[in-house]
């Protein structure tokens, strides 16, 4: 008899493999463990947008509302295994994004506290910007890791089009 599984436990099988799991599972708790502290001090992460120098006045407040949240949920499908291929190119871009910002900031000579996964200013974190730099870089691995995997790896043929274990439609 055959196992048929669907939705949330769909990839837990032989498809997805132990490294795009390990990879999915870890960027999904570092996404939930970041969106924590900024959902819960959104005006302390308004202010480390706004260090960044980066996003015009009107959009620093809509960033530091928005941003936390997409995160949170980011997190949970990755984790999940829910709308992964959506999941996997937004952590993905997310990524890429973040770590554009922390190197434009270092190339312009700013080292400001990035916000990443707290937003006290006061704590003990008092790492340069290229320390985040790297951290950050590190995760960006496993995000281009899985990123290929999903849309170029294992599942799918050169020209990218999936390949599904539904019968071919007889008739």
């Amino acid at each position: 008899m055959t196992e048929v599984r669907t939705g949330v436990f769909r990839g837990f099988g032989k498809r997805e493999g132990l490294l795009p799991l390990a990879a999915r599972l870890l960027l999904g708790a570092v996404f939930i463990y970041a969106s924590i502290d900024k959902i819960a001090h959104p005006a302390a992460f308004a202010e480390a947008v706004y260090n960044y120098q980066i996003l015009p006045g009107p959009l620093i407040h809509l960033t530091a509302l928005v941003l936390p949240w997409m995160e949170l949920v980011l997190g949970l499908f990755l984790m999940s295994g829910l709308f992964r291929e959506g999941s996997v190119f937004m952590v993905s871009a997310l990524m890429v994004i973040f770590l554009s910002a922390m190197v434009f900031n270092l190339a312009r000579g700013l080292d400001i506290h990035c916000g990443c996964f707290t937003t006290a200013t006061d704590s003990t974190d008092d790492a340069p910007m290229v320390w985040y730099v790297i951290r950050d870089g590190l995760f960006v691995i496993p995000a281009v890791y899985l990123f290929h995997h999903t849309f170029r790896g294992k599942g799918r043929p050169e020209g990218g089009a999936r390949i599904t274990d539904d019968p071919e439609p007889s008739g």
